[in-house]
């Protein structure tokens, strides 16, 4: 399993401009098949991924066509 952190590493080293294409990529880089967790949620799909971590406000719209990470509601329990 993948910590949800190396997502939101990844979404600040390029920008996106739709879940889509942030979903594309992350089963690009991980796989299909990957799960993910984070400090409170675990065995996640991308797909779920990405819905807590927008609930939990981790990213958020930056502007009319992307969105952004929110770093300071990113946790220190886990390093990249």
């Amino acid at each position: 399993m993948i910590h949800g952190h190396e997502v939101l590493h990844m979404m600040m080293e390029q920008s996106y401009t739709s879940k889509d294409q942030l979903l594309k990529d992350i089963k690009t880089k991980f796989g299909d098949e990957e799960r993910f967790y984070t400090c409170s949620a675990s065995n996640m799909t991308a797909e779920e991924l990405v819905d807590f971590l927008e609930k939990r406000g981790k990213f958020m719209p930056c502007n009319e066509k992307d969105f952004t990470v929110n770093a300071e509601r990113i946790c220190n329990n886990h390093t990249k």
